[in-house]
């Protein structure tokens, strides 16, 4: 892994769809697998919500999802003793604690926490009254939170950070109830962690559901220019791949095309600027055009592109990338996989039994399997003492 990277120790998450408290253990390789509805999609979701702090798109990614109201875990605030043993049916309790949606992750250098909740002001005197509202965002040293090991602390619109003494100074600056601190504040000098959590966080890449129709971008020539980091779409697949052949590992591009197709090699085709992938397989007379391959081979091939990146991120995540793939490639694709994980940090959710085999023989994976009990998402077998310790700022 990249040394200096903020490995992460921990995922947390709270009251975020059927995710009503969950702290999820992290290590190099992590496999996040259990049954349809246990809640992967969700886990998938909130590492992405978490990533948009640091772009100032936390809210409008809850907006499209219908809102706070529509994402919030629908269940009671708490299960009593009898409903988790079934003697009493699940019904609402009293509310001990404010409305909120709470994300952080635990790392070895910075932790970082926001709590989202609903705004206070009346609907008769603004339109956005729907809106979620950002109540405390903090970051601190280390895994554990302890007043000591605070570092930057946002609440309401006030933005506080420890100086080099230890003292606490107040950033004259309010920030906006719907602005994340990590995009309002950037000044080195009273918060450089901040800065290098924001720009980790920034740094993540998620690649889920490639588009592979007839019609999709990845199949057409496109304008070539250095790609060090394929596009969510993949539109760019080309020019990442040619970018791998001249500044990446080209010796490990070729062999991951050799080993999922045996005597198959790709080359990449230019006419006046514009790309196109071209594949050479064996006992054909001439090479396939994009157009022409197959929606696994393909795929594939965006996967390659992705995790032989020349610029690897501090944590990749995929979401189901045997999507579409023939049984056959989910080893290749394994040992690929295994390969970015020692570069960064990853995340893979699948439910391909195959897949998860080939990567749980893998040194260094972690496998996560969920579950879901009374309609909530909880790590099967895995009680308090096996979970990393985790503590939310207060409001």
């Amino acid at each position: 892994m990249q040394a200096g990277s903020n490995v992460l120790n921990a995922l947390a998450i709270a009251n975020y769809r059927s995710l009503r408290e969950v702290i999820v253990p992290l290590g190099a390789l992590n496999i996040v697998t259990g049954p349809n509805g246990s809640g992967k999609s969700s886990v998938y979701r909130a590492l992405r919500l978490l990533a948009q702090t640091a772009r100032g798109g936390v809210i409008g990614s809850l907006a499209r999802e219908g809102g706070l109201p529509s994402t919030l875990w629908a269940g009671p605030e708490r299960f009593s003793r009898g409903m988790l043993t079934g003697d009493l049916p699940v019904q609402g309790t009293r509310r001990s604690e404010p409305v909120n949606l709470r994300l952080g992750f635990a790392g070895d250098q910075f932790s970082y926490a926001i709590d989202l909740g609903l705004p206070t002001i009346k609907a008769s005197t603004t339109a956005f009254a729907l809106d979620p509202v950002i109540k405390r965002e903090c970051i601190w040293s280390g895994p554990l939170l302890r007043p000591s090991a605070l570092l930057v602390d946002r609440q309401g619109a006030s933005i506080r950070t420890r100086d080099d003494s230890g003292d606490w100074q107040t950033i004259p600056q309010p920030v906006a109830t719907f602005d994340s601190m990590m995009t309002e504040f950037s000044d080195p000098r009273t918060a450089p962690e901040m800065i290098a959590v924001r720009e980790q966080i920034r740094s993540w890449r998620f690649y889920d559901h490639f588009r592979t129709d007839s019609e999709s971008p990845v199949r057409l020539p496109q304008i070539g220019t250095h790609t060090p980091v394929l596009s969510d779409d993949g539109a760019d697949l080309a020019a990442a791949l040619q970018t791998i052949r001249e500044i990446g590992d080209a010796g490990a591009l070729d062999a991951a095309i050799d080993d999922a197709f045996p005597g198959s090699s790709v080359s990449v085709a230019s006419l006046e600027g514009r790309f196109e992938v071209t594949m050479h397989q064996h006992g054909l007379l001439r090479p396939l055009k994009g157009a022409e391959l197959s929606d696994g081979t393909l795929r594939y091939l965006l996967l390659v592109a992705a995790l032989l990146t020349p610029r690897p991120p501090a944590l990749l995540v995929l979401n189901e990338p045997e999507t579409s793939l023939h049984p056959d490639l989910l080893a290749a694709l394994a040992r690929l996989i295994a390969r970015a994980a020692r570069h960064s940090q990853v995340v893979v959710v699948s439910h391909a039994a195959r897949l998860i085999a080939a990567l749980e023989r893998e040194d260094g994976s972690h496998s996560i399997v969920l579950e879901k009990e009374l309609g909530a998402t909880r790590i099967a077998g895995a009680d308090d003492l096996d979970l990393p310790p985790w503590k939310w700022p207060a409001r």
